[in-house]
């Protein structure tokens, strides 16, 4: 079959490499749509220190179950059509023990640790495959896994009614959250450099707008969201917080940037700090909120394109043009 691998940052090919072969407890999938993350930027460019060399990323997927494993029962079977959550926890650790999966000490994620969906087929453990409506669509799938940070990013935050929320970016992760902090009953602004994704979350949610920060922060915020990963918007963000209002980092950055943030200002002002990583407990609900219209992503999907373009898709997602990329590792037909 045909994958795309870093062979090492900086290093990418399409290649053919053996099918996977479903492990017990696992099934393969045919992979129809793949979602480019930031975080695959950060491991194309050796800024993710889980990833090992060489892998195929790709951890927002759907497809077809194209085979089963042994002692897998009755829950999925060939020809299901699943959308994935990448998490891989180990359940035995302290973090896992308490709940919070996601914070596991042997943390791992389809496409992040182990081979992922920029490929044609690839296996996962069965009990990350969920089962999708007969009218949803795989690209619809490939996006429950964004969706799901953005569910646990939201729970997280600890969403008031009526209260004022930044988000920093307008990309699909800005987008999802904007939609999910609207219906919780948040007045949303939204800030991206192009012009054209703050009309996009307008559409969706967002009740102000504009290209900086300082367009519209005036008397400040309950709470900003950065989900750029980028230090000097992290930076603009902290100080547009209001006085007993918190700052979440959503956006990844690469593991060695700093910010600087006046702990003064934390400590006179009360402001909260928080932190969102990844998927927990939030895949379900995702694919729930997708499948019953409440969260919309027909208007998030703006390239498309098959596997040998994967440098390509890459290289749309650095330069920020459109919105989210698909990579359709099978073809149209899927």
């Amino acid at each position: 079959m045909r994958a795309a691998q870093i062979d090492r940052p900086g290093q990418l090919v399409v290649l053919d490499v053996p099918d996977p072969r479903p492990a017990p407890g696992e099934v393969v999938v045919d992979v129809a749509a793949c979602g480019v993350c930031g975080t695959d930027l950060h491991i194309a460019d050796g800024e993710f220190p889980p990833a090992p060399y060489p892998l195929v990323p790709g951890h927002e997927f759907a497809g077809t179950v194209a085979a089963v494993g042994a002692d897998v029962g009755t829950g999925v079977a060939v020809g299901d059509r699943v959308a994935v959550d990448p998490s891989l926890f180990c359940g035995y650790c302290a973090p896992c023990r308490a709940g919070r999966g996601n914070l596991c000490v042997n943390w791992g994620a389809i496409g992040d640790t182990v081979s992922g969906a920029f490929a044609q087929r690839v296996a996962v453990p069965a009990a990350n495959a969920y089962l999708m409506p007969a009218d949803m669509t795989f690209e619809q799938g490939a996006l429950v896994e964004p969706l799901s940070c953005a569910v646990h990013g939201v729970r997280r935050l600890g969403v008031e009614v009526g209260e004022s929320i930044l988000v920093v970016g307008a990309g699909t992760m800005g987008l999802l959250l904007i939609q999910l902090l609207a219906r919780a009953g948040a007045q949303v602004s939204a800030v991206d450099r192009v012009p054209s994704k703050v009309e996009l979350a307008r559409s969706m949610g967002s009740t102000h707008g504009g290209t900086s920060i300082g367009d519209i922060a005036k008397d400040g915020f309950d709470a900003v969201v950065d989900v750029t990963g980028v230090p000097a918007a992290m930076e603009e963000g902290f100080d547009a917080v209001r006085r007993g209002g918190r700052f979440m980092v959503f956006g990844v950055a690469p593991a060695e940037a700093r910010v600087r943030l006046s702990p003064f200002r934390i400590y006179n002002d009360e402001i909260t700090v928080i932190g969102s990583m990844a998927v927990l407990h939030s895949f379900g609900a995702a694919l729930d909120l997708i499948a019953s219209g409440a969260v919309t992503t027909d208007r998030l999907v703006s390239h498309r394109l098959p596997l040998d373009d994967y440098p390509k898709a890459l290289d749309i997602v650095r330069a920020g043009s459109g919105v989210k990329v698909h990579v359709l590792p099978n073809g149209e037909g899927q």
